[in-house]
């Protein structure tokens, strides 16, 4: 198999993308290079800011892999206010952050969905609507989905983990709360809505096959999403999961397969937006500055007030949780600049697909 004809021809069969994941050498700085030039001729040298605000750690999921399950009793559990949530979002549009993401632990509870509306609103109306809005806030009906929409966010994160279903089952309880296919039409929901519809998986996965990952870059192909977020799956001492701890590739190998995926999904899909997320930069100090040279071009500062911020662990050693919201966005920019990147300050900085696609 040839590299440079996969490559040139784009043959991306599950085949090929094995041999791409497991290249090694002269083989891997090739598919990088390729990769980086792709994002360059199709999305520009821009990396795009998305103020993350954690606002709370309380789930009524039990995922067998996250440190802030429902299962855990000894986890600190919080709530930021309203206030407080808003205060952060001044501070992105005083920065000229072009968005912010609202992440929480999953529920679908009235009261719930009612704050996430009035917060949306709130949003708008304090940054005269200039700011953009991704929510990560799990599975919902299609009309909460569209009633948030209606109410000012426009993009949708909602990571699948693994689209192996026999994968999906081993890092979730078998039960109706953690149904794959509800999983699946809660995308469709999303995207039928008309949303920017992102997902990603986990890499280096207990019982995670190099084929399984082949296969989840082939699926998030086919359900032709907007924005990915992948990271290396990394461990956390009071998770089920942990159990596999010695089975498990070492990090530097789920890091550099991080890497791969990133790199390969930029070529099969050039125009979709690709976070650099936190999770590699706990395996490799360089690791976001790696992930937007081989593809990424999305960064989350983390402007959650710093009181809560260990409390919101999903998995162990967590970066970056004693940094202030001003030594997070200095830390980006230092981190950007060396990677002869250029932030897009004051911009949204959507998905070139989705409107490619919403065309089509």
């Amino acid at each position: 198999m040839n590299i440079k004809e996969i490559i040139a021809e784009r043959i991306f069969t599950k085949e090929n993308l094995v041999f791409l994941l497991e290249s090694k050498g002269e083989d891997r700085q090739f598919l990088f290079e390729s990769s980086a030039r792709v994002k360059k001729n199709t999305i520009s040298d821009k990396v795009y800011f998305r103020g993350l605000i954690e606002f709370s750690n309380i789930c009524k999921k039990n995922c067998l892999y996250c440190g802030i399950r429902s299962g855990r009793s000894d986890l600190n559990r919080y709530n930021i206010d309203d206030e407080e949530i808003l205060k952060a979002v001044e501070f992105a549009y005083q920065n000229k952050y072009g968005s912010v993401v609202l992440q929480s632990g999953e529920r679908d509870d009235i009261a719930f969905v009612d704050r996430i509306d009035n917060l949306l609103r709130e949003i708008k109306r304090i940054s005269n609507n200039e700011v953009g809005v991704t929510l990560s806030l799990g599975e919902q009906s299609k009309e909460t989905y569209q009633r948030w929409f209606e109410s000012g966010a426009h993009r949708y994160l909602l990571r699948i983990e693994s689209s192996n279903r026999e994968l999906y089952s081993k890092i979730h309880p078998n039960n109706e709360l953690h149904d794959f296919d509800k999983r699946l039409q809660a995308l469709k929901d999303l995207k039928e809505v008309g949303y920017q519809t992102g997902t990603g998986v986990m890499v280096g996965l207990p019982f995670q096959t190099t084929e399984i990952l082949a296969e989840d870059l082939l699926f998030m192909q086919s359900f032709d999403i907007d924005m990915v977020g992948m990271g290396p799956y990394i461990e956390h001492k009071d998770t089920p999961l942990y159990e596999f701890r010695d089975e498990l590739l070492p990090k530097e190998e789920r890091f550099d397969r991080t890497l791969k995926m990133i790199a390969i999904l930029r070529l099969m899909m050039p125009d979709i937006n690709m976070a650099a997320t936190t999770a590699m930069q706990s395996i490799d100090k360089l690791g976001r500055e790696k992930a937007i040279k081989v593809g990424a071009n999305v960064v989350m500062p983390n402007i959650t007030p710093g009181q809560y911020r260990d409390d919101y662990f999903l998995y162990d050693n967590k970066p970056c949780t004693d940094d202030s919201a001003e030594d997070c966005k200095n830390c980006l920019e230092a981190r950007i600049a060396i990677t002869d990147h250029e932030i897009g300050y004051g911009e949204w900085g959507d998905s070139k697909h989705f409107y490619s696609r919403k065309k089509d």
